[in-house]
């Protein structure tokens, strides 16, 4: 697994944010976020885009690419998943966050999201994270293991279950389809979880303006610019 690309805060570091690229992609696919959320604003913010290690996707016929999990089959949201692989990219999210948090930055002031792949394993690496998050994020994507899913959450001790989710989804996705996206938001919000489901008409499997705008918006919520010390960045 190539270093994940690293962007320190411009100001005082009081806050950190995880964002997971999809399937075939890198963390230099998703770097652009860091220059395009409001400099100003996200001063005070660490940004953290990590690589997936090469593995080999059964759906493209075995060929060895960057993934968090194999992808078998798109035929259903609870088609056979890749377990070992999810859980595994589990420990990498939860070991980064625990860095984070080792260095001084509070759980609550670390938020983690990402696309389509990297979504799905943001969502599912953060709500089962066995500290409260400060956000968690899921474009483009669908909840994992959903037949296990409360069994890894118990684990954790369901430390998220007040935090602020923001998914959302084009209506026209043809790769992860909407009915994934919205399926695993109302599985969420049934057992209780925060979640904002937004959905943008005429999408594909990308993201747009409005999309951005509105995670932007989300991220200036959950992790604000805070007047309190936090230790130097020396070691990055």
């Amino acid at each position: 697994m190539a270093p994940a690309i690293i962007i320190p805060a411009s100001g005082n570091h009081t806050a950190t944010l995880i964002v997971a690229h999809g399937l075939g992609d890198s963390g230099a696919g998703w770097a652009f976020l860091a220059q395009q959320l409001n400099a100003k604003k996200f001063s005070h913010v660490k940004f953290i885009f990590p690589n997936a290690p090469q593995i080999p996707i059964t759906l493209n016929g075995g060929m060895s690419m960057p993934g968090w999990y194999d992808i078998k089959s798109l035929s259903g949201i609870n088609a056979e998943q890749d377990k070992d692989n999810i859980v595994k990219s589990q420990q990498v999210f939860h070991k980064m966050i625990d860095a984070e948090v080792d260095a001084g930055i509070p759980a609550d002031r670390i938020a983690i999201g990402g696309f389509s792949q990297g979504g799905a394993m943001s969502l599912f690496s953060g709500l089962t994270y066995p500290k409260k998050l400060a956000g968690i994020f899921g474009l483009s994507c669908y909840l994992l293991l959903q037949k296990e899913f409360q069994q890894f959450v118990a684990e954790g001790g369901d430390a998220n279950k007040e935090t602020e989710i923001f998914m959302a989804h084009g209506s026209d996705d043809p790769v992860v389809m909407f009915e994934y996206g919205k399926l695993s938001a109302e599985v969420l919000k049934k057992s209780g979880y925060n979640v904002d489901f937004k959905v943008y008409q005429g999408m594909g499997h990308s993201a747009c303006p409005e999309e951005l705008e509105e995670l932007e918006t989300y991220l200036g919520t959950v992790i604000p610019a805070t007047t309190t010390t936090a230790p130097s960045q020396g070691n990055l």
